[in-house]
């Protein structure tokens, strides 16, 4: 559900899903369709006299993107499982909004809550969601798969030692004029992005930045075929690797490779020594480290990672002479003041052929000591890890001896030494069902009754004394836990059950009294010894833990702490996911929650909870600790609050980057103002969808139905243009030199026909199977299709007039002249019917494309159902692209294989539930052969079909025939089965309706490209191409 919606709140998830009683499809369609007015409202409702005094229109004030909630999704809305971001001081107004009546408490909710796959509540209208509370800190925008980056640079900006090397960098001109490679020149760019992104971060008035800049930069590197996608940890040392060589440019060292001066290196960087013997000879080695590699399989806590990862193989003295033996050891000789340790929660599945996540619990304390881990400590470790050895072997011994009594027996079924004895008694205690009548008569002593005790219970209780609460009472069981060993023997060896089920037993023939004394006197007294073996084991291994636990508790081993400063985390699987962190706030004395625009305040048993694993899809993947070296945030305590410290940081930065600040918060206020004037003459209405509706596949359905919910052609060509609006932003920013030269109308000059031979360029290019140009692009399907000049212009001319580009000058002055040059663009220059339809064929060119991908992925996870009613979707649409040209639409013949796939699968399923005679299960297999197999068989026959489909038809059909008159099969069943033959062999009179799938939009085109790569790899066994 994350992947398909792009939501990532489990609990509102789980509130859908409960909802829908538990179907995923129905609860995926009330987190993705588009909210719509009640069905008895008209086209109107969205008019302002509709909206006037309800509850509706005062709760989303003159919002053009606003909407009720439908009725329909009232229980979960309702449910207020989802809450507005807001920081702990948000001011009362916000907090007034939430005691609003509840029907626009939950259209709030829903709108602020579905967000779609890697959005940002950015574009949100209400102004207090824009602004910083005081000195609260900021979010940062997702601007498309990029949460990773949000996590590692929060993480950073919140150690005052390195925030302070970022905005006090700068470079003599000397050095600046030297440097002509393309890497350092890139280095240094890359770091004033960054000093940009932390000065307003410090100082901005919004509440989240934007790191659009300075990933652009980043994000190049990884954009050629010879460098495939690449997962987040290869980003974090890239970007590692370049902050140390841009500050090395500011090192004064006459040896380059020298780079023991370096800020970032001295900082973040350690050593550690590695001594071991490798086929018999001894070898010894320094190393640098940065962030240390931890493997987590096989650990339960990070005590335990770093133990393996410093000791490998048997280092004892007879080891040398030994050649076949290999054994190491690490120990750290110098600690950085920020210790990062990389925790490798993916491994590769070769039988799978793909990567997969560990989801295996390990836990990590808030204070580390490191004692242990360091050469000067080596002595006394390795006398501590020898002893430690000798006790975990002990353990070994001790519990081997206390299964022996504990799993008794030569046969293959083993039970504990103390039951088998009390089965015995049992056994001869029992009378002979003749007896048992004349016993009871004269019985005079009551035989205790006794609950037969557990194998686990035995195990956990020393005395093997159970609470038997369902044959004695309460004071019973007290007596009996608190009596003597003697006592307590004597009475569990007592007969535990009653007369009448001593009669229904086997019994010993003939037992004397005397017999029955002498063997319970013999039971009772071996089973006193085992029991106290049984105490003495476990004794002796609970004593052995808390020694094994205490073994470095040592006052000695706890000179060196490190403080837990920053928890990354990583939730989902290995080819997805999202990220945030956990970063200790010094100066509140709080664990805050860093999730893109969102920080909140969280705790450490949260942090628990969605770090440590073993629960859910979320655990950690990066550990930061910080020594007493590094200074916290407020080290002076009589400076006054944080917001005087944040304002002494701000007035001590450089002219430029205050100024920088300035400008940024002169734009918010300019923001606010121009929302407020187009506030106060917008006309409240619903948001148009931004891709265009399929009409149901019904044969009723006609050309008036579909004309209803399609968006204008202004909409779609403005949705085209915002999803290509990180391209243009990057086209207008390679205009700087001819803006400053030249003027505003040259810079767009240059940006149009750059950006036109770079598309033209990539139309051109030979597809693979991998990488879909069109995917990229509105004007790469055109070209590739040969639309007419005119609209091929004009769609780039508004993608520049696109008022999302960005909010800086040169991007404003550019959008003013790009749309003033549109109002130009006359009903005699380009034929606007003509221009809706090519924008409408992209949108269903994009919708069959995101159809087939799902349907692909759902495939490969087995969801047939859901696959197929995807796919049939993709075939019905890309059916009418292909009409009109071969490069139009997807390929055909690739929807038709795994729609043919599916229902063949899906057949299997069904057949095999009706077979089963169960009447749940054939219900089941009934409902999908009326509501998917027919539907979709009498779909495929209304077109031209293939061979191959025609072919998988007939075994469908076969596979049912072949049931009828079947012996097992009792007449009911054959009564349904002759109601279903009908409909499944001739459907031509039958009206078909097939619901269309919950709608699914990406944000990004790298993430469209991204995952028809990651498909396309795994069904054509190719190397995915990187997006260009």
């Amino acid at each position: 559900m994350k992947e398909i919606t792009g939501i990532q709140d489990s609990a509102f998830l789980l509130a859908a899903l409960k909802a829908a009683d538990g179907d995923l499809m129905e609860a995926v369609t009330f987190l993705t369709e588009d909210p719509a007015p009640e069905p008895v409202q008209n086209p109107a409702a969205a008019e302002p006299s509709a909206w006037e005094g309800s509850v509706v229109g005062k709760q989303l004030p003159q919002d053009v993107g606003a909407a009720p909630a439908p009725h329909n999704q009232d229980n979960l809305l309702t449910a207020n499982t989802v809450r507005p971001l807001e920081s702990p001081k948000a001011p009362a107004a916000e907090r007034d909004a939430a005691e609003r009546p509840q029907d626009a408490h939950a259209a709030e909710n829903k709108n602020r809550s579905k967000r779609k796959r890697c959005e940002v509540w950015g574009e949100n209208p209400k102004q207090n969601d824009w602004r910083r509370a005081g000195d609260w800190p900021v979010g940062m925008k997702n601007i498309g798969n990029t949460c990773w980056f949000s996590a590692v640079i929060q993480s950073l900006f919140q150690l005052p030692d390195f925030r302070r090397l970022v905005l006090g960098y700068s470079l003599p001109q000397n050095v600046l004029e030297s440097c002509h490679s393309h890497t350092g020149k890139r280095n240094i760019a890359f770091m004033q992005e960054l000093q940009c992104l932390f000065a307003l971060m410090l100082g901005t008035w919004r509440k989240f930045v934007d790191p659009s800049a300075a990933l652009e930069l980043l994000r190049d590197v990884f954009r050629s075929a010879e460098q495939p996608q690449q997962d987040v940890s290869e980003f974090t040392h890239k970007l590692l690797d370049w902050l140390e060589d841009a500050f090395q440019l500011t090192v004064n060292v006459t040896n380059l490779g020298d780079k023991s001066e370096n800020p970032m290196v001295q900082l973040f960087y350690g050593t550690f020594l590695t001594e071991g013997v490798h086929e018999g000879n001894t070898f010894s080695k320094i190393e640098t480290f940065g962030q240390y590699p931890l493997q987590v399989n096989g650990y339960r806590n990070l005590n335990e990672c770093l133990e393996g990862a410093m000791v490998e193989g048997e280092m004892d003295e007879a080891t040398a002479s030994q050649s076949v033996k290999y054994g190491q050891e690490r120990w750290f000789t110098k600690l950085p003041p920020v210790l990062t340790f990389e925790l490798s929660r993916f491994e590769f599945n070769q039988s799978l052929g793909q990567p997969e996540k560990i989801h295996t619990k390990l836990e990590f304390p808030q204070t580390i000591y490191m004692d242990r881990y360091l050469y000067c400590n080596k002595d006394l470790i390795q006398m501590k890890r020898e002893e430690m050895k000798r006790l975990k072997d002990k353990i070994v011994t001790l519990q081997q001896k206390l299964e022996r009594y504990m799993e008794y027996g030569s046969g293959p079924a083993r039970f504990p030494l103390p039951d088998m004895l009390q089965y015995v008694l049992e056994f001869i205690a029992t009378k002979p069902a003749g007896a048992v009548s004349s016993a009871q008569s004269s019985q005079t002593t009551p035989l205790h009754s006794q609950a037969k005790p557990n194998v686990l219970d035995v195990l956990s209780q020393p005395n093997s004394i159970q609470e038997r609460t369902d044959t004695r009472s309460e004071d019973e069981a007290f007596f009996v836990a608190n009596s003597s060993p003697q006592q307590s023997s004597s009475m569990d060896l007592q007969p535990p059950v009653s007369p009448a089920e001593l009669s229904e037993r086997p019994a010993p023939h003939v037992v004397s009294k005397e017999e029955l004394n002498l063997v319970q006197t013999c039971l009772q007294r071996w089973r006193n010894e085992i029991e106290q073996d049984v105490q003495d084991l476990k004794e002796s291994i609970a004593r052995i833990n808390l020694s094994i636990e205490q073994m470095y508790c040592d006052p000695l081993l706890q000179q060196v702490p490190y403080r837990l400063h920053a928890v990354l985390v990583h939730e989902g699987q290995a080819n997805a996911g999202h990220y945030w962190a956990f970063i200790y706030d010094q100066p509140r004395k709080r664990w805050l929650k860093y999730n893109d625009i969102s920080v909140t305040e969280s705790s450490w048993e949260e942090l628990e909870r969605e770090s440590f694993g073993g629960l859910r899809n979320a655990s950690a993947y990066c550990l930061m600790y910080i020594s007493d070296q590094v200074s916290p945030v407020g080290a002076d305590e009589d400076e006054g609050p944080e917001a005087r410290q944040l304002q002494k940081e701000v007035e001590a930065l450089s002219p430029e980057l205050r100024h920088y600040i300035q400008e940024d918060n002169w734009r918010l206020e300019q923001e606010a103002e121009e929302w407020d004037e187009e506030q106060s003459c917008k006309i409240p209405q619903m948001e148009p969808s931004p891709t265009s509706e399929l009409q149901d596949l019904s044969s009723e359905s006609g050309p008036e139905q579909s004309s209803v919910c399609e968006p204008s052609v202004h909409s779609l060509s403005s949705e085209h243009a915002r999803i290509a609006k990180e391209q243009t932003a990057k086209a207008i920013a390679n205009t700087a030199d001819a803006y400053e030269k030249n003027g505003v109308e040259a810079a767009l000059c240059e940006a149009f026909h750059e950006e036109y031979s770079r598309l033209y360029l990539l139309s051109k290019e030979t597809p693979t199977p991998q990488n879909d140009a069109r995917l990229q692009h509105v004007l790469i399907y055109f070209l590739q299709n040969n639309a007419p000049q005119q609209v091929v212009e004009r769609t780039l001319l508004e993608q520049f007039a696109d008022k999302n580009l960005s909010y800086d000058e040169r991007s404003i002055s550019i959008m003013k002249v790009a749309r003033a040059k549109l109002s130009e663009i006359g009903p005699d220059d380009v034929d606007m019917e003509e221009y809706k339809r090519w924008h409408e064929d992209y949108s269903l060119f994009r919708k069959v494309s995101i159809y087939l991908l799902t349907g692909l992925e759902l495939y490969q996870n087995r969801k047939y159902q859901e696959s197929l009613t995807y796919l049939v979707y993709a075939y019905q649409s890309n059916t009418k692209l292909l009409l009109k040209g071969t490069n139009r639409g997807v390929s055909e013949s690739l929807i038709a294989l795994y729609r043919r796939k599916c229902l063949l699968k899906l057949n299997e399923v069904a057949a095999s539930l009706f077979v089963s005679c169960e009447e749940a299960h054939v219900s089941e297999g009934v409902s999908i052969l009326n509501e998917l197999i027919i539907p979709c068989m009498h779909l495929m026959n209304n077109f031209e079909i293939s061979k191959e489909d025609l072919d998988a038809i007939e075994v469908m059909r076969n596979r049912w025939c072949s049931y009828l008159g079947r012996e097992d099969m009792d007449a009911k069943l054959q009564m349904k089965l002759g109601e279903l033959l009908p409909r499944l062999l001739d459907g031509s009179t039958e009206v078909i309706v097939l619901k269309e799938p919950p709608k699914i939009r990406p944000n990004s085109p790298y993430d469209l490209c991204s995952r028809f790569a990651a498909v396309m790899e795994s069904i054509h066994s190719a190397s995915a191409v990187a997006v260009q």
